[in-house]
């Protein structure tokens, strides 16, 4: 069943040594998988896929993250393995593993609360993702810029090395982390090749309908009113050109809503004629965040690293610790608009 991936020889994704990824794991027997703070769908639906090989290789593998796995990407783990890290009682398990595999993120600043403990671990670490600039804090990095989702990267794996056979468990969740990182499949890297893969994966037996209801349309009340505030503090700038949104601890108190609740709210003022970049600002209990969003060729992960985030081209984010929202907004409009005269 299935096929293989048929690849354009315009498209680099062969820069990845799937035989050595290959070897650490026919090498080692325990793997310790882990993603960053407040995970999506590719995060999630890659730290599962991933699982699952390595169980079908009956090797062992444990899932622990900084995050609570969001309530709609729950259905994405059967098995109920994915575990909320305890510094009191997991400091010492992350040593034990044989290898340490860090899930759809390239900076360990994403790790959180496991940040330390990760970095001080003495066993092999190994990271599987597709973001740019990735920090030097890896042994060994298989890094695909040009994939459209991590989950993208483990299906190729799969594929090129033959390490498992490919099924309705692996492919679900590789499925939801493409269909998600790809904007259900309208963002730049969703190309012919990557229809094929889609297409490979609906052969093993995905319901695409029944994944998007679960993570798209299975909403709680309190994420549709924190959005009904997100969008009524919309803001543009003169030009029309940037539109902004806050969101404040106020706001998130008011209708009972947590972080993950505002996954994708920052799509919303990019449907807005003429604007070509979009951001929300989130308070923190602890400072802020800021997701950046664009249309084109405006850079917004160059726009998040001047402010020590990253990203991709068009989607990018950044997290501010013990500052002040409301003093750094103004600062960050600026530099927005600095970009969208560069980029014109």
């Amino acid at each position: 069943m299935g096929f293989g991936v048929i690849l354009s020889p315009f498209i680099c994704l062969n820069m990845i040594d799937f035989q050595k990824l290959k070897k650490i794991i026919s090498d080692n027997n325990s793997f310790l998988l882990t993603t960053h703070v407040n995970p999506d769908a590719d995060a999630i639906g890659s730290e599962m896929a991933f699982f699952r090989l390595i169980k079908n290789l009956n090797k062992q593998a444990v899932i622990l993250n900084h995050s609570e796995t969001p309530y709609n990407l729950q259905f994405l783990d059967e098995e109920k393995v994915i575990r909320k890290y305890n510094s009191e009682e997991d400091w010492e398990l992350i040593n034990k593993f044989d290898v340490l595999v860090a899930l759809d993120f390239n900076r360990s600043d994403r790790l959180v609360s496991m940040k330390e403990s990760f970095n001080d671990a003495s066993c092999l670490k190994i990271c599987i993702d597709h973001h740019q600039d990735p920090e030097n804090f890896i042994d060994e990095e298989f890094i695909g810029l040009d994939y459209s989702a991590t989950g993208e990267i483990i299906y190729t794996f799969i594929k090129k090395t033959n390490i498992v056979e490919l099924d309705k468990s692996l492919a679900d969740p590789i499925y939801a982390a493409i269909m998600t990182d790809t904007g259900s499949f309208r963002f730049e890297r969703t190309t012919a090749d990557l229809h094929l893969v889609v297409a490979d994966l609906l052969r093993y037996g995905v319901d695409p309908g029944k994944i998007y209801d679960s993570i798209y349309d299975q909403s709680k009340f309190s994420k549709i009113k924190l959005l009904g505030k997100a969008l009524s503090s919309i803001t543009l700038s003169p030009d029309n050109q940037i539109a902004y949104m806050v969101l404040t601890q106020n706001d998130f108190n008011d209708v009972e809503g947590i972080e993950s609740d505002t996954d994708g709210f920052v799509n919303h003022s990019l449907s807005i004629e003429k604007v070509r970049l979009g951001l929300l600002f989130i308070e923190l209990k602890n400072g802020f965040k800021v997701s950046f969003r664009s249309k084109g060729n405006l850079p917004v992960n160059k726009l998040a690293g001047e402010f020590g985030g990253g990203g991709h081209t068009n989607a990018a984010g950044a997290r501010f610790h013990n500052s002040s929202m409301k003093e750094l907004i103004p600062k960050i409009i600026t530099k927005a608009q600095e970009y969208i005269n560069k980029y014109n």
